[in-house]
């Protein structure tokens, strides 16, 4: 994966699960029928660019530091039911077991395993040998419980 969908499938999701962020907006905003001055809407319309484009400088600051330089390099996987193997060659790897992951999506062509916040698997379906693969991983997702 390179690093311009990595910043948006991690904003993305980011802003998907802190949706609560937008309520606190309207709150604010809601100040101006109590005292009605467009300072409210200004302050509060700053507030949520800062916090946006703080979620965006995160994700785009994993993409240049060394330790998330792995998250963009060619890697191999095999998954089975127990756990995630990621492989960068044939001799070193690394075990990720189901429950580090948080939580999934499953799209149109792709699954995406959310290990963090900054922290994402992306599997496009094009990695999958056939079919069957797909299922197979579509079957465990349910099974563990990360997507209906």
């Amino acid at each position: 994966m390179t690093t311009g969908p990595y910043v948006k499938l991690a904003l993305k999701g980011v802003l998907k699960q802190q949706w609560w962020v937008f309520l606190i907006y309207l709150a604010i905003c809601a100040g101006y029928l109590w005292i009605p001055n467009l300072w409210w809407i200004i302050g509060a319309s700053i507030a949520l660019l800062l916090y946006f484009l703080f979620w965006l400088i995160q994700f785009a600051g994993v993409t240049q530091l060394e330790q998330g330089k792995f998250l963009f390099q060619k890697l191999s996987y095999e998954i089975t039911s127990q756990q995630i193997l990621i492989k960068l060659n044939a001799k070193q790897g690394m075990p990720m077991k189901w429950d580090q992951i948080k939580r999934a999506k499953k799209g149109k062509d792709y699954f995406v395993l959310f290990a963090s916040k900054a922290q994402l698997i992306h599997l496009p379906n094009r990695i999958f040998n056939n079919d069957n693969e797909i299922r197979f991983m579509d079957t465990i997702l349910k099974r563990k419980g990360y997507i209906k």
